[in-house]
């Protein structure tokens, strides 16, 4: 069973208005990306947000920067005049409260506003001091907001990332429905149990402590079900490894130890070595699997998020 089957409308990602390709940067504009305006764009319906211009700021504007003024952080123009760090926060708090409906949030990369990491901070006196800086507008959404999958446009070009991005969004919308049904116990083991093998191939360890807690815990089940979209997610931020992955494919390879003869036992076990040792993508391994799965149904397999994370035609599984 696809889980990964939403509509355009169902799927809101909030994202920074330049990344669609307004002109709304300081300069007047823009810096389009292609994975979210051509790929992405497809399946979601985005939310665009640019806090300068929302906060009265005229295209073209002066550049503003993040500056360290004794303990604390101003966003202003270089020379430190035109201080807008408060109508900048108050509009992302404004923001935060929107998120509710969303699924995900692109930010643009290296912007004093909209900055999701790395950003430069500077001296009074114009010197750079360090990179570790936060957006300020962007801090707000993810204060706000902390399951949120959140990415940055320039971060999306890394196919690893990206692929980790997309299933977030995905598992976040899942997530989002369950609760809209209302939370009971035996739904979020169905759910615990549907995301089996996607939580293995990002952190084994996260995946038996969740079983630990839905297993045994004594709570009220709204605050398991806090505590455990809070781990899950946090597990899924982790990078899924070809080791990672490996392992949770020889997990599944064993559902059709019975079922499959010799010559094709040694042919799922070969591919899955081929894609652990880099020889070809996950694609491959995995088609194979679908295919014995077709000839051997197995329900609590068809079930597994893993096998169909998000819809196949983004291809996010071809290039590693």
């Amino acid at each position: 069973m696809n889980k990964s089957v939403f509509s355009k409308d169902e799927l809101n990602v909030g994202i920074s208005a330049c990344l669609t390709g307004e002109k709304v940067r300081y300069d007047a504009s823009n810096k389009p990306s292609n994975f979210c305006n051509h790929e992405l764009g497809k399946y979601v319906t985005y939310k665009m947000f640019c806090p300068e211009v929302a906060i009265g700021m005229p295209i073209p504007r002066p550049t503003i920067r993040q500056i360290k003024q004794d303990d604390m952080i101003i966003v202003s123009r270089p020379d430190g005049t035109g201080d807008v760090t408060e109508p900048l926060k108050e509009y992302g708090k404004k923001v935060a409260k929107l998120t509710d409906d969303m699924v995900g949030y692109v930010f643009c990369a290296n912007s004093p506003t909209c900055g999701m990491e790395r950003v430069k901070i500077y001296s009074p006196e114009g010197n750079s001091l360090k990179s570790d800086g936060i957006g300020i507008f962007s801090n707000e959404i993810m204060k706000a907001n902390p399951l949120l999958p959140c990415e940055e446009n320039g971060r999306l070009n890394d196919p690893i990332i990206r692929e980790n991005f997309v299933a977030r969004i995905y598992t976040y919308k899942r997530w989002q429905n369950l609760v809209a049904s209302g939370v009971t116990k035996h739904k979020l083991m169905t759910f615990h149990s549907q995301h089996k093998y996607a939580l293995m191939s990002h952190n084994i360890v996260e995946y038996k402590k969740l079983g630990r807690l839905l297993a045994e815990s004594e709570l009220d089940v709204e605050v398991i079900a806090a505590e455990y979209i809070s781990g899950l997610m946090d597990a899924l931020k982790i990078k899924a490894t070809r080791k990672s992955h490996t392992n949770t494919l020889q997990h599944i390879q064993g559902y059709f130890s019975k079922h499959i003869n010799d010559d094709q036992r040694k042919e799922l076990t070969n591919v899955i070595d081929e894609y652990r040792q880099g020889v070809m993508p996950l694609m491959v391994p995995l088609a194979l699997i679908k295919h014995y799965l077709l000839e051997h149904p197995n329900e609590y397999l068809a079930e597994q998020t893993y096998l169909d994370p998000y819809p196949a035609d983004l291809k996010l599984r071809y290039g590693y």
